[in-house]
């Protein structure tokens, strides 16, 4: 048997925690604020009753002075509670959204780090944190607002049968037509219009920050906002779900509730023309003006009633689709963890008939593939763009888990060893490393909090860091990326290579860390290199062979498989991918442009 869905609202209503029961509170005052916020209505019909009654003789008329202070007091006391109300939502508001925040966080840390590669930072920050504040508006205002309006409709309801049942229904012809007219815009198939309008919203606004990155490349190469397709697609498609929206399906339901609720008492004078002559042979005329003048007061209502709703029901709406957002991050996978962690023996890594293949993908990234790197070995990963270097360097420190086969760690299945202590034992250097926007001491330090000045210090300085400390003006205290202080690709490089020194774990995975450094850096480069990889288990993955000439095990990965094996001698004898490579490698090393080749 299925269990029932829960609503979006029971969802969000969860992460409030113990202060639900604050949201309730603001509800139900909210509902008495809006009974209280009626009464001063029924009092200035009460004045206008006894007005009538003693006409023309104004001066008998004792009460009106006690209505008019009745008025003023339900007034003010119906803002108090009012305010009281949406206190207790706000409170209760803030901390759902801390709470969707807090444990989207705390889901994400327990995601593989390979779930960020295909989710950039930006996009989960807006998922979360933008969905978690759109929220805050429900439950804090829009929430109350729909109750205190359905308890001022059911009020209004109950007011208008109590004196003339005739002009009551009346009055209330404009709210049924209202209530039509909306749901003919919010409903059935339109809801999920707007569903799309909100997604090609969204769409849009990525492909124009795509559009304002690249506009560097449209500059340098004089062409128009028409080369970037998805940025004039996606504004084309939301130009079509906003027109199809607007006009499509709110233009006439609009229009149609507008005129009528705004114009409610259209309804009331043709009703009261034709009851008027009974209320004049039954001589109860002064009733009669009574309860017209009280259902000319209260007509007024319908609108504000209506409208309220109508912009509550649009925040729930939105609502919904931050939730679905929200969805999104708390869906993420995470990481299974052993009950019974296993600690390995030494420093080893080994494949064992590995394959694995990427969410959504048909073909395996990596294919039935083994290997062994014994301790202190260093062993380099070659073959051509999208082999599967990168994702099975990625497998060690589980940045996916396998579909099949196992990686092991000192003997052990890495499934089988507690996270922490596996991500200790391995250090990364990858070729585009983040730098924080803290000071270098800090960026350094978060590979070791625990350090100190002097063991960052020293960690800089093996990686050949002290030109850079050297010029800037505040030396490892100098905050990146502020003030105009910023690093070039193979500073950085040397920065993430003193934070990997300084961790000092025993195996090291070095992805193309010399990929964007000019050849000035890329000497310092291989300077810090040494000290890094010195007694240590090295996986490294390299382009420019040059770097790999002295590994110990050289492995060929081609379409995921391992397709050769050896030291650089031993391939480079061979007639294989390697050997090819390596004179292709070469000939492009030795290229040069002549005079006659230029013309």
């Amino acid at each position: 048997m299925k269990s029932k869905k829960k609503s979006d609202l029971a969802v969000l209503l969860e992460y409030a925690g113990s202060f639900k029961k604050l949201t309730f509170l603001g509800l139900f005052l909210s509902a008495v604020a809006m009974v209280l916020g009626m009464l001063p209505y029924i009092c200035v019909w009460l004045v206008a009753r006894d007005l009538i009654e003693v006409a023309p003789n104004w001066t008998e008329a004792t009460n009106i002075g006690k209505y008019g202070w009745q008025a003023l007091a339900f007034s003010i006391a119906g803002i108090v509670v009012y305010f009281a109300a949406l206190m207790c939502t706000h409170l209760a508001a803030f901390r759902t959204a801390s709470n969707i925040r807090k444990q989207g966080m705390a889901h994400l840390m327990k995601a593989p780090l390979g779930f960020f590669d295909s989710n950039a930072s930006g996009l989960l920050r807006n998922r979360l944190d933008g969905a978690a504040s759109e929220t805050e508006t429900l439950l804090a205002h829009n929430l109350a607002d729909i109750v205190g309006s359905i308890t001022m409709f059911i009020g209004m309801i109950v007011l208008m049968i109590v004196f003339d049942w005739r002009m009551g229904l009346a009055c209330l012809m404009a709210a049924v037509i209202s209530i039509i007219a909306m749901c003919t815009m919010m409903g059935g198939e339109n809801a999920n219009l707007m569903r799309d309008y909100q997604a090609a919203q969204d769409h849009m606004s990525k492909a124009g920050t795509e559009y304002v990155r690249g506009i560097p490349v449209v500059k340098v190469f004089q062409q128009t906002v028409y080369s970037f397709k998805a940025f004039k697609e996606a504004i084309e498609t939301y130009s079509d779900k906003a027109e199809q929206y607007a006009v499509k399906v709110c233009q006439v339901p609009q229009a149609v509730n507008l005129t009528f609720t705004e114009g409610a008492f259209i309804f009331l004078v043709p009703v009261a023309v034709f009851i008027a002559p009974g209320a004049l042979r039954s001589g109860n005329f002064a009733g009669f003006v009574t309860n017209f003048a009280f259902y000319a007061v209260f007509s007024a209502i319908v609108s504000t009633a209506l409208a309220r709703i109508m912009f509550a029901a649009s925040g729930m709406m939105l609502a919904s689709t931050a939730l679905g957002r929200i969805s999104q991050v708390m869906e993420a996978p995470t990481l299974k963890i052993t009950d019974s962690p296993k600690e390995p023996k030494d420093n080893s890594i080994e494949f064992k008939d590995v394959s694995f293949t990427y969410d959504g993908a048909d073909i395996p990234a990596i294919d039935h593939v083994s290997f062994r790197v014994d301790p202190g070995q260093t062993v380099a990963l070659v073959g051509p763009s999208g082999g599967g270097k990168t994702t099975a360097a990625s497998l060690i420190p589980r940045f996916w888990d396998v579909t099949e086969g196992a990686v092991l760690v000192g003997g052990v299945d890495v499934r089988d060893m507690d996270p922490h202590v596996l991500m200790d034992k391995i250090a990364f250097v990858f070729q585009n490393n983040h730098l924080f926007k803290a000071s270098i001491f800090e960026n350094v330090r978060a590979a070791r909090p625990d350090a100190t000045r002097d063991e960052v210090k020293r960690a800089l300085s093996a990686a050949q860091c002290d030109d850079i400390l050297d010029k800037l003006p505040q030396g490892m205290d100098t905050v990146i990326g502020t003030e105009g202080t910023y690093l070039s690709g193979g500073e950085q490089q040397r920065v993430a290579l003193a934070r990997a020194i300084l961790k000092d774990a025993p195996i090291v995975v070095l992805d193309e860390a010399t990929a964007f450094a000019d050849p000035e850096n890329e000497v310092l480069i291989q300077k810090a290199f040494a000290k890094l990889t010195k007694g240590r288990t090295v996986i490294m993955i390299a382009h420019r062979l040059s770097t790999v000439v002295g590994a110990d095990k050289i492995i060929v990965l081609d379409n995921g498989r391992a397709i050769e094996e050896g030291t650089h001698n031993d391939l480079k004898q061979k007639s294989g991918m390697y050997s090819n490579m390596w004179k292709d490698y070469n000939k492009a090393a030795t290229w040069r442009i002549s005079a006659g080749e230029a013309m």
